[in-house]
């Protein structure tokens, strides 16, 4: 993705365009534009917000021309208008699907942008668009324009930062690894569990033991930290992990879910890479919206065999059978789980 450079330094600018992957920071900066307009309150009933995937380049400009109510500025949003003039694939070759000269919705629209009277501000909303997408060329000139990426490891771990401090505490270098670990590059997750953190440690220096105990994620991490207990047949390591887990107020159910989705997640990325398949396919084809998971599994389909994999995952379904028909408790049905595969291991050591 291009890190496009502002344009309009200087000049007083009319059109906004937000791109890129990190949604959270792009809807930090609309909010910044808003304040930036005028009163708030005078905002509300000034703004206006188009789905840019129906929206007719007459209704874009009526309601672009649409005088303030009692304000000097109106504000209207445009989200997904930039994704339909995406390039896309076709016979291996990338096509626009709304070629700038041969459609005469594309000019109407493009001139009603660059004609936006002096009271509107309009802001154009966007994901991860092509550097080639003909529409965001052709306003270049005419636009502020922010590209939004996600943010890499480093960058993340300074975000942190500077979201624990900006709120009068601190953290840990060691806290700060963790979260990164646990969370990834969703910063909407990330402002949520700093959030629970300052609250938890009410004001004083936010540890590693703090975000394995109140992170949302930090569960799942035991639950991948398990499995690789019982690939490996270390029984009591996966038994402490267990306890731990119902301490934290897991369900016996809950933990047969989330340790048969992760076995089959590695599989399936075992399996998908076997095929050639990138990380990037693996990731959106099994719907991983989160590097911590996808990395975890990618380790884990690294170490283990399909056979093993294969008889951990019958024997969850036997488990879960167990405790449905009554046979045994969840707790109990877990242990003797761990018990079995252990044995089966110092078996055939």
């Amino acid at each position: 993705m291009v890190q496009w450079v502002d344009s309009n330094v200087g000049a007083k600018t009319l059109l906004h365009i937000l791109i890129g992957g990190d949604d959270f920071s792009i809807r930090q900066a609309l909010e910044q534009i808003k304040k930036s307009i005028g009163d708030p309150s005078a905002m509300m009933t000034n703004t206006t917000e188009l789905d840019g995937r129906q929206v007719t380049p007459e209704r874009l400009r009526a309601t672009c021309e649409t005088v303030p109510f009692l304000a000097e500025k109106r504000l209207v949003i445009v989200e997904g208008l930039l994704e339909s003039f995406e390039p896309k694939v076709k016979n291996g070759r990338k096509k626009s699907s709304r070629p700038p000269d041969q459609t005469e919705e594309y000019r109407a629209i493009v001139d009603g942008i660059k004609k936006l009277p002096p009271f509107t501000e309009l802001v154009l909303i966007g994901g991860r668009i092509n550097d080639r997408n003909p529409l965001l060329r052709e306003l270049m000139s005419a636009a502020r324009i922010k590209s939004f990426s996600l943010l890499k490891e480093f960058q993340l771990r300074q975000w942190v930062e500077r979201r624990v401090t900006g709120t009068g505490n601190a953290i840990s270098p060691q806290a700060v690894a963790l979260m990164v670990r646990f969370v990834g590059s969703d910063l909407w997750t990330m402002a949520n569990e700093v959030d629970k953190l300052v609250l938890f440690t009410g004001g004083r220096r936010i540890e590693e033991a703090d975000v394995r105990s109140v992170v949302s994620y930090a569960q799942e991490a035991n639950v991948f930290a398990m499995v690789d207990a019982i690939l490996e047949f270390r029984v009591s390591a996966a038994q402490e992990l267990l306890q731990q887990l119902f301490r934290q107020g897991a369900a016996p159910a809950q933990l047969l879910v989330m340790l048969s989705r992760q076995v089959r997640i590695i599989f399936q990325v075992k399996e998908m890479r076997g095929r050639g398949k990138s990380r990037g396919d693996i990731q959106s084809k099994l719907g991983l919206t989160r590097d911590f998971v996808l990395r975890k599994a990618w380790q884990q389909a690294d170490k283990y065999s399909p056979a093993r994999l294969h008889e951990l995952y019958h024997k969850l379904l036997e488990t879960d059978i167990s405790i449905k028909t009554g046979k045994f408790d969840g707790e109990l049905a877990l242990d003797i789980l761990i018990a079995e595969l252990g044995q089966r291991g110092a078996v055939s050591a």
